[in-house]
């Protein structure tokens, strides 16, 4: 770990231990490597260096609105290969909430959700966006066929694989983690 110091204003300390007060860091350091990787990743976004992202798009809406749910549907099903889970909420009598989780390509991540939000009836909408490296690679399974997936868990590509592996050989397995 590589160790550098800074100088504040009294005033601007005062308010950065407030802030690392509030939100439950045990010191300074951690605090700021979460600011610094926070600013690094918006940069990346920017400069579209991130390629892959996950992100939650959240949205209110009218349950009542005409044919609403039949244009969300359609739109979550033309951008299927994003599409991780949706989750939805009654609020009250009118309004639901649904929220979208995704991962992809950062502009195509984008372009759903700006669709999704710009839809009629739409009244409240919002994306966090969280830039990610895919690691993509294949191996064997015992024998023939295969199919993608994403596995979110570290697995020994070497190991004897048990069960029904026919439908495993060649898979193309994704891993998504946050850039550091």
């Amino acid at each position: 770990m590589e160790r550098f110091t800074i100088s504040l204003g009294a005033e601007l300390a005062r308010e950065f231990d407030e802030l690392i007060h509030a939100r439950g860091y045990q010191n300074r350091s951690e605090a700021m490597r979460d600011i610094l990787r926070q600013h690094i990743e918006e940069q990346r976004l920017r400069v579209r260096e991130a390629s892959h992202c996950v992100a939650n798009v959240s949205y209110v809406y009218s349950h009542h609105e005409r044919e609403l749910a039949d244009r969300v549907i359609a739109l979550q099903h033309h951008f299927h290969d994003l599409t991780i889970a949706t989750m939805h909420v009654h609020l009250d009598h009118d309004q639901c909430m649904e929220s979208l989780f995704l991962k992809g390509p950062v502009d195509r991540v984008r372009a759903c959700a700006d669709r999704l939000t710009a839809e009629r009836g739409v009244r409240h909408g919002g994306m966090n966006l969280v830039p990610v490296e895919i690691h993509t690679h294949s191996h064997l399974h015992s024998s023939g066929g295969g199919h993608a997936h994403d596995h979110g868990h570290e697995h020994d590509h070497g190991a004897e694989h048990t069960g029904n592996e026919e439908a495993g050989a060649g898979q193309l397995h994704q891993h998504t983690r946050p850039k550091s």
